[in-house]
């Protein structure tokens, strides 16, 4: 495709910001506003039965406003950067076949980086070939595991320790599996957006009140029953704490709770603790961020500040 189809095609909107800053509040208008379809960019939305912990959108938001790439998998999967970008640019490619604005929402920033700047066409990670790297290196050693890797990856070998048996896994897997090294795949980059890509970010002014929307929604979250959901998750009997969904902000502080670790008080001090670091690491990435518009939670003016970028692009 010329770049002056790809031109003509309608403009990407990513809306990013730490959570509890009012991303969907704003996409809801936007929706009001524009012809667009809401593609949701969040590693913890994708899960099945994990709604209130997460804050997704209400089966009643959802139907007036619905959302693609949500409620993908059963919490014992796992789902990467690479899986999203996959799925979102056929979500994005739908969308703009039938002339609308995708609207991309969310706080998954390596998802938002991942889409934007490409993905490395690495290999998802294959048991057989681990379990013989292991068995190998329990018979060797890791530093003949090293040694190895230093003669087909001399790149990667410098870069990764001896004793740090999970990298070292990784590139000769990598290796075995396509032929190629870690390093070589790594600066490849895969598909990535096209066209017109408007890229926002939304936080309140003070972190102050962001840590203060965050203790509310909290709040609000355990009112809503999220003790609740949690305890039907851990009945189930097939989840434990080390999955991706249970280390999701809230859900881990509750899983230990509920296993007798702490009191409610702390569960819930400790549960808003880690939603004030994951918003801390979300503004720590979008403060490097490039081409970046910047709005302010709950001011009057985004709308308009949003709407205006789109009419320049169409």
């Amino acid at each position: 495709m010329s770049n002056n189809s790809q031109a003509k095609q309608p403009p990407v909107i990513c809306l990013m910001g730490p959570t509890a800053s009012g991303k969907t509040a704003l996409a809801m208008a936007l929706h009001d506003a524009l012809p667009c379809d809401i593609v949701s960019v969040d590693s913890a939305l994708i899960y099945r039965d994990m709604d209130i912990g997460t804050a997704k959108p209400t089966p009643t938001e959802l139907a007036e406003y619905p959302h693609r790439l949500i409620d993908l998998r059963d919490a014992t999967q796992s789902y990467s950067a690479a899986d999203f970008c996959r799925d979102a640019l056929a979500e994005i490619a739908d969308i703009r076949a039938n002339n609308r604005i995708p609207l991309l929402v969310g706080g998954t920033m390596m998802y938002f980086k991942s889409l934007i700047e490409g993905i490395s066409p690495l290999p998802a990670a294959n048991a057989e070939i681990r379990a013989i790297i292991e068995a190998e290196a329990e018979e060797h050693g890791w530093q003949v595991m090293h040694d190895q890797l230093s003669q087909v990856d001399a790149e990667a070998a410098q870069r990764i320790h001896p004793n740090d048996p999970q990298r070292i896994t990784r590139a000769l897997e990598v290796y075995r599996l396509t032929g190629n090294t870690l390093s070589h795949l790594t600066q490849i980059k895969g598909d990535k957006l096209a066209g017109d890509v408007l890229q926002f970010a939304i936080t309140p002014q003070e972190r102050s009140t962001l840590h203060q929307r965050i203790e509310l929604r909290y709040q609000q979250m355990m009112a809503q029953g999220f003790e609740q959901e949690v305890i039907k998750l851990k009945a189930r009997g097939d989840l434990h704490e080390d999955l991706p969904s249970i280390r999701c902000v809230g859900y881990r502080q509750m899983w230990q709770y509920l296993n007798g670790e702490f009191d409610r008080d702390e569960m819930i001090f400790r549960g808003i603790c880690a939603t004030r670091q994951l918003a801390k690491r979300q503004l720590t990435w979008l403060r490097s961020w490039s081409n970046l518009n910047w709005l302010t939670t709950d001011d009057k003016t985004n709308l308009a500040q949003v709407l205006a970028l789109v009419g320049k692009c169409q």
